[in-house]
């Protein structure tokens, strides 16, 4: 029941078309629930359905316009309930871990590698969720819901940090395991490091165009 409560909030944040949710979708709400196009204009049809959401007038209907979303008060209130909602966490399922764990029985070819990609690609993430809480969220910007949706990107960063440094850790144990030069596994590290910052700094360059997480 996700994806309906987050396009909810997507459009009574902003009534919008399903173009303009999909692309919202890639760049702020994507970053902890994503969606596909298709999935996006299936619930939407769902939800006009539901008599959560109207399609907006058009001041000149034309064949082919963008249609808009705006909530209903139906709407508001099944957000509202679901949000209200306890739920309890889920269980943790990730592919990474269970390969490091077969990696026990079955050899680590490749496991180190992928690490060090992992490890590039959380760094690249981090730079660019800490880009954005700099140019979003300045300190004094203290509204209710700007410091919800901080919390929102604060959890992104903190997640992305707690990967960082375990990737790192995992790779120095890797550093000592099996017959290989000194210094071998310490180089692979200082390379994904570099790697991280050279991504970083490519990811500067877009986060311009990009919203935070809440928006």
């Amino acid at each position: 029941m996700s994806l309906p409560h987050a396009i909810l909030t997507a459009l009574l944040e902003k009534p919008s078309s399903g173009l303009e949710l999909t692309r919202r979708f890639d760049r702020s709400i994507g970053y902890f629930w994503s969606a596909t196009h298709q999935q996006i204009y299936r619930e939407l049809g769902k939800l006009e359905a539901e008599g959560y959401i109207r399609a907006l007038p058009s001041e000149q209907p034309a064949r082919g316009q963008k249609k808009s979303y705006e909530v209903l008060p139906a709407g508001r209130a099944e957000l509202a309930r679901w949000t209200a909602a306890a739920q309890d966490p889920k269980p943790l399922r990730d592919t990474l871990l269970l390969r490091l764990r077969a990696s026990a029985v079955v050899g680590t070819e490749g496991v180190e590698a992928d690490l060090r990609r992992h490890l590039v690609l959380h760094r690249k993430q981090l730079a660019e969720y800490e880009e954005i809480q700099l140019r979003d969220f300045p300190p004094g910007k203290d509204a209710t819901q700007d410091r919800l949706r901080h919390l929102v990107l604060r959890a992104g960063i903190d997640l992305e940090t707690f990967w960082t440094q375990w990737l790192a850790h995992a790779l120095e144990e890797f550093e000592r395991f099996g017959d290989r030069p000194a210094g071998a596994g310490s180089q692979a590290l200082e390379d994904a490091a570099r790697e991280g910052a050279a991504g970083a700094d490519a990811v500067r360059g877009d986060t311009a165009r990009d919203e935070a997480p809440g928006e």
